[in-house]
């Protein structure tokens, strides 16, 4: 007894994998066991098991190397996954008013939505090649299921399909790049296929493994040039579900990308930064100006998602303790300004459904005025304006970027974000200036705590949340050096 409990003890650094993975487990049961639909009840459960998650890895802090080095919890890790389980629970919460008007009152959509973030978990401790592959497609099996979720919607099921289909083509690279890292390398542990790459003279089989690495994993984060998926699905998708896909997934993806890049690469550091600095202004670029033209609300916020993941391998492309910790802040803020602005999507209710276009929120300053200022307070700080936390996000990006001496990288950084201010500002134009064209119901009370919570975080974020936060991205960060 006393053996197996010291077992058990040793696995102390997933404990918090491990009660998500039993609590999906349980949920599942009493979903099936339930003689009546309890779609509610599991999702609050679901809520509270993501709160009880993310407290355990705050409070206990058990880092270290488990199963065969395969799995990591280090100061890095806890981070991301914080801001995972985050990203989660928030999306939850967004559809528990709604869930019916967008075909998520079945239990099964919060069991997917915690299968989805126990893979993304993993991702984010992933120190194995071999458990990155499990964490990233137990992560997008769940996520395929979630987007074709409402079987009734053409939309929907093409968003799925779509999803399914491309995001099998991305999973084929990053197997295929593996196999070559592994091949050229004789390993799969990233520290020790670090070790390996600092023996050879840059090995064209390694590099080609790396490319082929990076561009599975860029499919993830929806770079460019594998975003061609996120306007589509993000569009065909509940909204609910796409709160969720440019949330939590896009840190998880992006977690695994540093961890990948810093702990198996980091000798030939000059070989990926060229990669992610061509992804990162492709994103950039790409994403300002295809915005400009959109007039459907999830097709803007998927470009503007794109927009963002390039703004945060601007961090990335340093190579430097300054830029992960720059990338980890980016990735925090990002998470609760995405969030916050779905929040406002759907607490914009009429006869006729939710808000679909920019159109349709004109006059909304009249009829929904908290709504209207909240929403303006994200399009002002997705720019990145000061004081909002939108703004101190792009410095710590930019200031990693000009630190590495990436002075075009930061001036193109900065261009595009100047362009891309006249698709945000023409939303608050829009909703302050034109005529109201509709009424909306008054939102439900969750998404209004949703709302004032997220925008007060943006709002005051230099005297708050920033320098917690900030410390906190450090320790993240030295965890990797």
């Amino acid at each position: 007894m006393v053996t197996e409990f010291a077992g058990f003890a040793s696995l102390a650094p997933a404990y918090p994998e491990m009660l998500v993975a039993v609590g999906a487990l349980v949920l599942l049961l009493i979903g099936v066991l339930a003689r009546k639909e309890i779609s509610t009840a599991v999702t609050g459960i679901a809520i509270g098991l993501m709160v009880v998650a993310a407290v355990l890895i705050v409070a206990q802090p058990n880092e270290g190397v488990i199963f065969a080095g395969g799995f990591i919890n280090d100061g890095f890790a806890r981070f991301m996954k914080v801001l995972v389980i985050t990203g989660s629970a928030f999306a939850l919460i967004l559809a528990v008013s709604n869930s019916a008007d967008h075909g998520l009152n079945k239990f099964e959509y919060p069991v997917l939505v915690v299968l989805a973030t126990l893979g993304m978990m993993m991702m984010v401790s992933a120190n194995d090649l071999m458990s990155l592959y499990v964490g990233l497609e137990l992560q997008s099996l769940a996520l395929y299921v979630v987007a074709a979720f409402r079987r009734d919607s053409v939309k929907a099921t093409e968003a799925g399909l779509k999803y399914f289909v491309l995001g099998a083509l991305s999973s084929g690279m990053l197997l295929y790049g593996a196999s070559l890292v592994y091949g050229f390398t004789g390993h799969t542990q990233l520290d020790q296929i670090a070790q390996a790459v600092a023996l050879t003279d840059r090995n064209p089989g390694i590099i080609f493994g790396l490319v082929f690495l990076l561009a599975g994993i860029a499919f993830k984060i929806s770079a460019v040039p594998f975003h061609m998926w996120t306007p589509d699905v993000y569009e065909g998708a509940p909204t609910p579900v796409t709160a969720f896909f440019a949330s939590a997934p896009k840190v998880a993806a992006m977690a695994l990308l540093i961890r990948v890049v810093f702990d198996a690469f980091e000798p030939i550091a000059r070989d990926w930064q060229q990669v992610v600095i061509f992804i990162s202004i492709a994103s950039m670029v790409l994403a300002s100006f295809a915005a400009i033209g959109q007039n459907n609300l999830k097709r803007l916020l998927a470009y503007s998602s794109i927009g963002h993941v390039g703004f945060a391998l601007v961090g990335l492309s340093a190579g430097n303790l300054v830029g992960v910790e720059g990338v980890a802040i980016y990735m925090a803020i990002y998470l609760f300004m995405t969030i916050g602005t779905f929040a406002c999507i759907l607490a914009l209710k009429n006869d006729d459904g939710y808000v679909e276009t920019i159109d349709d929120l004109a006059g909304l300053a009249k009829n929904r005025p908290f709504v209207a200022a909240i929403m303006a307070l994200f399009m002002f700080s997705l720019v990145g304006l000061p004081p909002l936390a939108g703004f101190f996000a792009k410095w710590q990006v930019f200031l990693a970027a000009m630190e590495a001496q990436l002075f075009v990288l930061a001036v193109i950084g900065m261009l595009a974000s100047a362009v891309s201010a006249f698709y945000y500002l023409r939303i608050i134009k829009v909703m302050y200036f034109d005529e109201p064209v509709n009424s909306y119901a008054a939102p439900a009370i969750e998404l209004n705590i949703v709302l004032a919570v997220t925008g007060f975080l943006i709002l005051s974020y230099y005297f708050t949340i920033g320098a917690p936060l900030t410390a906190w991205a450090h320790m993240a960060a030295n965890s990797l050096f």
